[in-house]
């Protein structure tokens, strides 16, 4: 009965071995870095990237579990030509996808995806790309590799060339088909909640062991499907020279500044990202509860900044946002990109060059829209994550809720060494709105749960620096609590509330508290602001800015699916990029106001292309 079902299995494992054979290869062909690297290293890039090897397969064993099944019901004769046939369509693509990821990846530092293929548009120009490769032994070597690999598959199926041959029967159909079923499982790389991409096989803080752990095969397919090989930007508002003057106009600073932070200690920095923090829930109340009591208090004990914007509607937008100072995209994420987000300058990596001991901690996980990738690389000595916590302790659908966080960071202080640069990504306001605790703003709907889950990371938040407040570290720290992105809850009249988001900074070595700064600012003037304060370069983190210098203009522009705002004190509009025209404004804009908006839009796309 279960004949068959070995011929499946065996193909399905012919195809991990092969993909596992095509990355030693790879190391091979890099082995200048392999070597830098270390096989110890380089020995968990297979482990970590076999689950990436399974999925592909798994992609692969679907149509040939069909093929078995269907040649059944038109009693094919021969059926092993029919598979070889499957197979060396198959074989040709992939073996072709691995032979051009090696120079690719000598050329440009990444592994291959859709992205060379808008070279294709211009022949001439190709051909200048590759015609100084030796073209000839590479197709020798991928003709050969077809051949033997077409050998490989054709002695399997002569194994079992009777079995193969003869009728199947509906049991040995319904098997196969259910195994193919739970293909869906390996596909997506599990039951976690976020499907498979690059961060699931990212483990290392060296990139190039990362790299190898890609499986190309995969890796070019999934861009595919994904845009990587954008090239036109569909943004053009107006030409690039007047493009580059408006947003050049928007970064002009004089040297005046003013200092908020004690800096003869080097202070100790705590970064709070606060999951769908908006300025909607401050100060307000839901059946006559406050909801978030606990920041309210703090605003009078630290400096609040009151005119703030997130830079997206999405944490893997907004983490970038406050970790790199970039404006997100419209239309994609340059996080899940990963050879454009390592090119990214970083704010932990800034702190922990200027001696200091770097941590990341999140409840749930890490591979979620991709930001593993994104964040091994932003300089952190320690991550913690959902793995990291007891099943006991895994009490959200996410994963850990923030109070058992709250609890690890609190644990972990007591050995750590100063000073510090610690990230808090919360999660306990994400969907679906969960708390583990008993339910205090009432109600089923999604507002009511949105704004109880509000209400429960603002108490754990506020018992943490209350607790911290207690330390050893407290008088040498400051404590930059800021949304991660704007939010749709609670409901508004107007669009501009849902990205507008509260900032404070409060903690031991601050110069002064209970102050308001009304400045207009964004999430992406986070590093330069703070970098500023003390007296770290920020050179790299060119698109933000000193909220806290005196500029020509101060504003903040953010973006979502497929439009933009652009704010600036006292007015502000958003523009609809479909229909492109301005969907709500406040305020006296005029031309220039809008043009700036656009040439912002315009040129950090450009650049999110170049990268």
């Amino acid at each position: 009965m279960f004949s068959r079902l070995k011929i499946v299995i065996g193909y399905w494992l012919i195809w991990i071995i092969i993909f596992q054979f095509s990355r030693l290869i790879f190391t091979l062909y890099t082995i200048h870095e392999t070597l830098l690297t270390g096989i110890g290293e380089m020995s968990k890039s297979f482990l970590f990237g076999l689950q990436m090897d399974i999925s592909i397969s798994s992609y692969f064993l679907v149509p040939f579990c069909i093929l078995l099944i269907t040649m059944r019901f038109f009693s094919i004769k021969n059926q092993i030509s029919w598979l070889m046939v499957y197979t060396f369509m198959l074989l040709v693509p992939v073996s072709l996808i691995v032979l051009c990821d090696l120079p690719a990846y000598k050329a440009w530092g990444y592994r291959l995806d859709a992205s060379p293929l808008k070279y294709l548009q211009s022949p001439t120009e190709a051909w200048a790309s590759v015609s100084h490769l030796p073209v000839l032994w590479f197709l020798a070597f991928w003709i050969l590799a077809i051949f033997l690999l077409m050998k490989l598959f054709r002695s399997f199926f002569n194994i079992h060339k009777d079995t193969i041959n003869n009728k199947i029967d509906l049991k040995q159909a319904f098997i196969i088909f259910l195994f193919a079923a739970l293909q869906i499982i390996p596909m997506r790389g599990g039951l976690q909640l976020a499907p498979m991409n690059q961060s699931t096989v990212y483990f290392s803080k060296i990139n190039f062991a990362n790299l190898t752990a890609i499986n190309v095969t995969w890796n070019f397919l999934h861009s595919l499907s994904f845009g990587v090989n954008e090239n036109d930007n569909p943004f053009i508002y107006v030409n690039k020279k007047k493009a580059n003057q408006l947003t050049d106009s928007l970064y002009k600073l004089n040297s005046e500044r003013i200092s908020l932070i004690n800096q003869q200690q080097h202070p100790n920095v705590i970064l709070i990202v606060w999951e769908s923090f908006t300025k909607k829930v401050i100060n307000q109340s839901k059946n006559g509860i406050e909801i978030t009591p606990g920041f309210n208090r703090l605003i009078k004990e630290g400096i609040y900044f009151s005119d703030m914007y997130a830079t997206g509607d999405r944490t893997d937008k907004g983490i970038v946002g406050v970790l790199s100072g970039y404006p997100a995209q419209p239309i994609s994420s340059i996080i899940k990109i990963p050879q454009k987000a390592d090119k990214l300058p970083k704010l932990p990596k800034v702190f922990l060059e200027n001696k200091y001991n770097t941590s990341f901690y999140y409840g749930g996980e890490l591979e979620f829209a991709n930001m593993k990738s994104y964040l091994l690389g932003c300089g952190y000595n320690n991550y913690v994550s959902k793995q990291d916590f007891d099943a006991k302790d895994q009490n959200s659908k996410w994963g850990a809720h923030d109070g058992v966080v709250e609890n690890r960071i609190l644990k972990d202080l007591n050995s750590i060494s100063t000073p510090f640069f610690t990230t808090w990504l919360t999660l306990s306001s994400h969907e679906p709105y969960e708390t583990p605790v008993n339910t205090v703003i009432n109600g089923v709907d999604d507002e009511s749960m949105f704004l109880n889950s509000m209400h429960y990371s603002d108490s754990i938040i506020a018992d943490f620096i209350d607790k911290f407040k207690k330390s050893r570290f407290w008088r040498n720290s400051i404590i930059v609590i800021v949304a991660d992105h704007g939010h749709r809850l609670p409901k508004s009249n107007s669009k501009i509330e849902d990205f507008k988001i509260p900032m404070l900074w409060t903690g031991g070595a601050l110069l002064k508290t209970d102050t308001i700064i009304a400045n207009t600012g964004s999430q992406i003037d986070i590093p330069k602001t703070l970098l500023t304060q003390f007296d770290f370069s920020s050179t790299d983190f060119i698109w933000s800015k000193n909220i806290l210098q005196k500029e020509p203009k101060q504003w903040s522009y953010f973006s979502f699916n497929n439009g933009f705002g652009f704010v600036q004190p006292h007015k502000y509009f958003i523009f609809d990029n479909i229909g492109k025209k301005t969907i709500e404004t406040g305020g006296p804009i005029d031309f220039h106001d809008l043009n700036a908006g656009k040439a912002m839009q315009q040129n950090s796309f450009a650049d999110y292309l170049s990268k």
